[in-house]
């Protein structure tokens, strides 16, 4: 008898052990978990997030030549269909893979600013939509998500700016699950964060993804006071050429004892929460 509960034992904790390694698939089990995966796509964001009702958003693509990776990546997650797709603003690094994900998979409904680029990777996305008789609903604050089981609303950008400031129009998304909250901020920028400061959005959240790569420029000391974050993830390539994230930034969220995640260091990096919770998983240790 002794022998057999402690095979039993050594078992569980077998299988314990593997349930924390990092596996793409992992977060796709039928639970009324939030998942978010914040994609490897070197320098540039990519986000899938899978709501607990079973929704799929993705927000941003990387660059274009990264928009097989992503395609990759959700085919992994046995993704069908795509209730929303989000442009955060037209720069390349972030709209890049955006057609490839379009002509990829069914997508409901496509979000971005009121601001066009005049690149390539811009005027692809724009025809990958249009391809898809899809029509793009304009981004701004307080605009907000028809999602069950969570409450998602834009926070920026709060007004317009100039064709010089792309960064500063980039579509902020709160998302609150329970008691757990998550920012996402594209490239948004020192004025747009104190516009979102002045707007009086509560703008608190246990996970903050990093805005603008941690540039020094993201970020601000006023703006972090507001978010407060528990958890930071910057997406960013290896030895970029911006040096990406700098050591201001990385100092500000020091100041608030904030873990941060890198994927130029940790890889994809795969957040997870029950609505009371938050885990973290890494796909290099």
């Amino acid at each position: 008898m002794k022998k057999k509960i402690l095979s039993i034992v050594l078992t569980s904790a077998l299988l314990a052990g593997i349930a924390y390694q990092f596996k793409p698939t992992d977060t796709k089990a039928a639970t009324k978990n939030l998942n978010l995966h914040f994609i490897d796509v070197g320098q540039g964001d990519a986000i899938y997030i899978k709501t607990p009702n079973g929704d799929d958003i993705v927000i941003d693509g990387g660059n274009k030549a990264k928009g097989d990776i992503v395609v990759d990546y959700l085919k992994k997650q046995k993704v069908k269909d795509i209730e929303v797709m989000i442009s955060t603003h037209p720069d390349a690094d972030h709209v890049g893979g955006l057609d490839e994900v379009l002509e990829a998979f069914k997508v409901k409904s496509v979000y971005a600013p009121n601001v066009s680029n005049n690149t390539q990777a811009f005027k692809q996305f724009l025809t990958a939509v249009k391809n898809e008789k899809l029509k793009i609903k304009p981004v701004t604050a307080g605009v907000k998500l028809n999602l069950k089981g969570v409450s998602a609303e834009f926070v920026g950008p709060v007004k317009s700016y100039s064709k010089s400031d792309l960064n500063d129009w980039s579509a902020v998304l709160k998302l609150v699950y329970n008691k757990n909250s998550f920012l996402f901020t594209g490239d948004a920028e020192s004025k747009s964060e104190q516009d979102m400061i002045k707007s009086k959005k509560d703008l608190k959240a246990d996970v903050l993804k990093v805005g603008h790569h941690g540039a020094k420029t993201s970020s601000s000391q006023a703006f972090l006071d507001k978010v407060k974050p528990k958890i930071a993830v910057i997406g960013v390539g290896a030895n970029n050429r911006y040096g990406h994230p700098t050591n201001d930034t990385l100092n500000r969220l020091k100041k608030y004892k904030t873990k941060v995640y890198r994927t130029d260091k940790n890889g994809s990096v795969v957040v997870t929460s029950d609505g009371k919770k938050i885990t973290v998983k890494t796909e290099k240790k």
